[in-house]
């Protein structure tokens, strides 16, 4: 069972009681009247073929209280396409797929690219994007969350407690975000928050004393997690990073935007599982080992816009902090898993700080070489002022990409 503390700066949720998602539910039925909600479901065409994406379908169909469910699908040609409408169409709420790599999508992203406005590299972050100026042109829900689409232990539940706190109009919260214990198959997962984010955070506030956004951080269970929600509105002023800083630079721009009083984070589920990225070790463009370049390079943005002075020298000593820090906590992981019965390897999560130690000192060093770097994607707001029929277009293209005419 969940604790029930507010040690953090941000409102905890948590699972005190087991409520049935029935129940939940109910509320958010009585909710939609006023709040109408909405999701986001971005995907690979490979997840429609894999053993996770069938099910949560299956589960959504039996969710009440949605108003839209937006599908952003990438590498999928027209045939993977056609194959994908028929594939959600069994969704009884009103539902749109962004076909990503089709011409209508490809020609509003080459005009976007004309004006320095469209996303830098392809992957979720773009994916997400495109997907949440479809959802402020369709206007069709207040409140919308964002979850992954390789969720193996996926029930409705999970969505139901993701935006509960955003969709209750008693509840002033503009942003939550899901965390969960990553345990499967007798194994404690969650490499890259356990042995890179938390430390790296701890080893910042030893270094540059306790800045309040590195509380905020810390604050936060699982800050890499996939699963957000958020008022529709909060969609138009963030800038979403397109790389696997995706998830930090979220919780990043909403810590600029909005008061911590308005952020939130909620326990969604008791066994969570899905696709595991592998390390990497010798690929540095693949896996855990790209994922942890781009997470600390999203940290160092953030830190150096709060004007904290970093230099080349500086990341030594972030990289023997986090060190430490790291493996102290690999054997608190240690004994609470042995506690728990569950299996950790000891070699292999050394191994990973190791990896994570040389990644945190390359990607200071790509951080002072390419000071221009752009890895934002714009916000809306700033492309509705450069092309204020953008998003009325996207919005077309959508439909017609929908309607048949393909």
């Amino acid at each position: 069972m969940s604790d029930f503390y507010q040690n953090g700066i941000v409102t905890n949720f948590h699972n005190l009681t087991r409520r049935s998602v029935e129940a939940l539910e109910t509320d958010l039925k009585q909710f939609s009247r006023s709040r109408p909600m909405g999701l986001i479901l971005p995907s690979l065409y490979s997840e429609l073929e894999g053993p996770a994406l069938s099910h949560i379908v299956d589960e959504l169909c039996k969710v009440p209280y949605l108003s839209e469910i937006v599908i952003g699908l990438d590498r999928a040609d027209r045939e993977q396409f056609l194959k994908a409408r028929e594939f959600f169409s069994r969704l009884p709420q009103h539902h749109r797929i962004l076909w990503n790599d089709g011409p209508r999508l490809q020609a509003l992203h080459q005009e976007l690219a004309q004006e320095n406005l469209a996303p830098q590299e392809p992957g979720k972050g773009c994916n997400v994007w495109y997907c949440s100026g479809y959802v402020r042109a369709s206007g069709k829900a207040e409140s919308v969350a964002l979850h992954d689409c390789d969720i193996v232990t996926y029930d409705r539940g999970l969505l139901a407690r993701l935006i509960y706190p955003v969709a209750n109009p008693r509840f002033h919260y503009e942003f939550c975000k899901g965390y969960y214990s990553r345990i499967a198959s007798g194994k404690l997962n969650g490499r890259v928050a356990r042995l890179m984010v938390t430390p790296l955070i701890r080893a910042f506030k030893m270094i540059y004393g306790p800045l309040p956004y590195l509380d905020y951080l810390d604050s936060f269970r699982y800050p890499i997690s996939g699963e957000f929600s958020m008022r529709a509105d909060v969609l138009d002023g963030i800038r979403i990073p397109s790389d696997w800083g995706l998830e930090i630079g979220v919780l990043s721009e909403v810590h600029r935007n909005f008061s911590t009083k308005r952020l939130c984070q909620v326990d969604i589920a008791d066994a969570y599982d899905h696709k595991h990225q592998p390390v990497s070790e010798d690929d540095p463009a693949g896996g855990l080992n790209r994922m942890s370049m781009d997470i600390a390079k999203a940290m160092y943005r953030k830190l150096a816009t709060l004007g904290v002075e970093m230099s080349v020298e500086s990341f030594r000593t972030v990289k023997a902090t986090y060190y430490r820090v790291a493996l102290d906590l690999i054997e608190a992981y240690d004994h609470d898993a042995a506690m728990n019965g569950l299996k950790l390897d000891r070699h292999s999560e050394e191994a990973a700080v190791e990896l994570f130690a040389d990644n945190i000192m390359q990607a200071g060093a790509a951080f002072f070489e390419s000071p221009r770097d752009k890895p934002f994607i714009p916000s809306w707001n700033r492309v509705q002022a450069a092309i204020p029929d953008l998003q009325d277009r996207l919005y077309e293209a959508v439909e017609l990409d929908n309607s048949g005419d393909v």
